[in-house]
């Protein structure tokens, strides 16, 4: 029987040409008050996932 492809993932995760995992970056949901400016704007955009982490991400999601 064929896995199918977590659909959450789908979203979340994006691939780069060579392979790397790209996902959103973390800390901007909320206490935007608290955080400084250097660290709002650098959190902009996608960012490239650690590779452990990124390899949990292909091996429990993508079934590649």
């Amino acid at each position: 029987m064929k896995l199918k492809t977590k659909s959450s993932a789908k979203k979340r995760f994006r691939f780069t040409s060579t392979g790397l995992v790209k996902t959103g970056q973390c800390g901007k949901r909320h206490n935007m008050r608290k955080r400084s400016n250097k660290m709002l704007r650098n959190a902009r955009g996608m960012t490239l996932m650690h590779p452990s982490d990124a390899k949990k991400v292909v091996n429990n999601y993508f079934h590649v």
